[in-house]
């Protein structure tokens, strides 16, 4: 999943102007419908969230980063394709979490950013066991 920094643009003929939506707007549109679903534990890959949780403790790094973490987008000027990678609570049907993540999503992007999604890709990147501990992976290595 790469980030776009681009910014596309959209009007309709005959407007008094033009309306610009840039990419990141679309990607955390996207990850707060994602979050938003029950069943999602996380987005982003186990080693992401380490490296994005240890940054959001530096004051003024990673900065709204957090909102976009697993989330990777196309946007033109009347479509969208979206690519998540996802962390399910166990006990959970997976099949049943991506689908109602894919709808949430796919309605919040044509909705607030008015894109046609194409395409909602979700990549299933790990189970949260109710046993794991949250920061388990990091306070082991520095204490």
């Amino acid at each position: 999943m790469t980030e776009n920094a681009g910014v596309r643009r959209g009007g309709a003929s005959g407007s008094r102007g033009r309306t610009t939506i840039a990419d990141v707007v679309v990607t955390k549109i996207a990850g707060m419908a994602a979050r938003e679903v029950s069943g999602v534990h996380a987005l982003g890959s186990g080693a992401a969230r380490a490296r994005g949780s240890m940054r959001e403790r530096v004051p003024g790094a990673g900065s709204g980063r957090s909102a976009t973490r697993g989330v990777g987008v196309e946007v033109g000027e009347l479509q969208a394709a979206i690519d998540l990678e996802i962390v399910v609570d166990y006990g959970i049907p997976i099949t049943d979490v991506a689908g109602a993540v894919r709808e949430n999503v796919i309605s919040a992007v044509e909705r607030m950013a008015g894109r046609e999604v194409v395409e909602v890709n979700i990549l299933i990147s790990d189970v949260k066991l109710p046993d794991e501990d949250e920061e388990e992976g990091e306070d082991q290595r520095v204490q």
